[in-house]
């Protein structure tokens, strides 16, 4: 399921806008009109369905913030292998309250990008040999594997999360939408520079495969179950195996979400293709 958390309505009562990275006060701010809103949500909904409460108050209402709530979620996702709930919850409490930008990115994200962002904070910090481990069984419980060394953005969406894989030195920058089935690979080599470079406002269809130190530009349209072998121009459509580009995109994909372009395009290259023997 894809999750891409909207608070417009809450900043524009509030007067708030969304802050830029490094401004400690205003993502402070934020963090705390999510939990606001967030704590209000969970009160009414464990008022209205009780054998919700329990819950409720387990993972929101008994929890002191969002950094605490958070860790009581994914360590309870993620424990019951070789390390335990209680410390894996007392490891994501100390990474997330540490770091005021993780909870920010952590608002606008899903479960198992949030545990990533934990992965790649101990992976950041000299942890290595922890940043795998985590990696490894979040593969398992959320069916994405992504390198604790990869580079990921704010407001990420991955609709029908699964089967995802995003290599050690891919870059996905903020704004990104893409959907099930997506590698973000390399090409066979062992070290060095070797994963995608995904920029802002992209959208991956399902299944594709982007392959190599490459850059998919800002505002692309990669068509599902492409191959992309080679960079990507800003604001075009790519389709096929190997991918060639189709179109020219005006708007930003990852917000629109329109398939329908590609699958046209694609029907049309179809089409046009000579078949005969």
């Amino acid at each position: 399921m894809g999750f891409r958390l909207s608070l417009a309505p809450v900043m524009k009562q509030q007067n708030m806008s969304v802050p830029t990275p490094g401004m400690n006060t205003e993502i402070k701010d934020f963090c705390d009109s999510v939990w606001t809103r967030l704590c209000c949500e969970a009160k009414n909904a464990a008022e209205h369905e009780p054998v919700l409460r329990e819950l409720l108050h387990n993972s929101i209402l008994d929890c002191k913030t969002l950094a605490e709530a958070l860790s009581y979620r994914i360590s309870r996702k993620l424990g019951h292998h070789a390390i335990s709930e209680p410390y894996l919850h007392d490891l994501f409490v100390d990474v997330l309250s540490s770091e005021d930008e993780l909870v920010y990115q952590a608002c606008r994200d899903f479960q198992a990008l949030t545990a990533y962002r934990v992965a790649h904070n101990l992976w950041s910090n000299d942890r290595q040999e922890i940043a795998l481990y985590l990696q490894s069984i979040i593969s398992q419980v959320y069916a994405l594997d992504i390198h604790p060394a990869a580079k990921i953005g704010c407001g990420i969406l991955i609709d029908h999360g699964t089967s995802i894989v995003i290599g050690e030195t891919a870059v996905i920058e903020d704004d990104v939408s893409m959907l099930h089935e997506v590698t973000l690979g390399g090409t066979g080599k062992e070290c060095g520079d070797r994963h995608p470079k995904v920029r802002k406002g992209v959208l991956i269809g399902s299944g594709a495969k982007i392959l190599g130190n490459i850059e998919i530009g800002e505002g692309a349209r990669i068509g599902a179950g492409s191959v992309v072998l080679n960079s990507v121009p800003p604001h075009s459509t790519v389709v096929g195996v190997p991918a060639k580009v189709v179109g020219i995109e005006r708007k930003v994909p990852a917000f629109d979400m329109d398939h329908s372009r590609c699958a046209l395009t694609q029907i049309e290259h179809i089409e046009g293709l000579d078949f005969s023997i």
